[in-house]
């Protein structure tokens, strides 16, 4: 009758420990699967918040693109240069109004 208690209390011991283990490894593997989802969502809105960057950037390189082509024009570039800068042709006055 000894026997069986002492097998008994090592038994519900070692449940005690195993159950435990588990436990902490359940525990363990539950908060770096969170963590590893927590760092794909930052991710996945980053990579959502530079897909429009890219296309605002996308959009003034083509601005800047025609720019480029049209100051490649002498016509353009002088009627640039006589609206920003204030230049003349001969005999021609310029006035700015406010």
């Amino acid at each position: 009758m000894a026997k069986k208690k002492r097998k008994t209390k090592k038994s519900i011991k070692r449940l005690f420990f195993l159950g435990l283990a588990s436990f902490a490894i359940i525990i363990g593997t539950t908060y770096t699967i969170g963590k590893y989802w927590i760092e794909i969502y930052d991710k996945y809105k980053e990579k959502k918040e530079l897909k429009q960057k890219l296309v605002t950037l996308k959009e003034k390189e083509e601005e800047l693109q025609g720019d480029a082509n049209r100051l490649q024009n002498p016509d353009y570039i002088a009627r640039y240069a006589r609206e920003k800068y204030a230049y003349s042709k001969d005999g021609e006055i310029i006035l700015r109004i406010p």
